[in-house]
């Protein structure tokens, strides 16, 4: 299956099939990340639970302190 991560085609492998696994598997599920399918907010509570299709356009962003 593929799915695009901030605009990065990326291969996801059978035995993967929740948002939080793909995260992980991509390094992108530590703190101060949100992430986004779609246009809609995925609250980290529901990655687990969301599973992933084919095409499937994810936006990750990362909260950076500064000034």
């Amino acid at each position: 299956m593929l799915v695009m991560i901030n605009n990065r085609p990326v291969e996801v492998a059978d035995d993967v099939t929740t948002l939080a696994q793909l995260l992980e598997r991509e390094g992108c599920a530590g703190p101060g990340q949100a992430v986004a399918v779609g246009e809609t907010v995925v609250p980290r509570t529901r990655w687990g639970a969301t599973p992933l299709k084919e095409g499937m356009k994810i936006i990750v962003i990362r909260a950076v302190c500064g000034g």
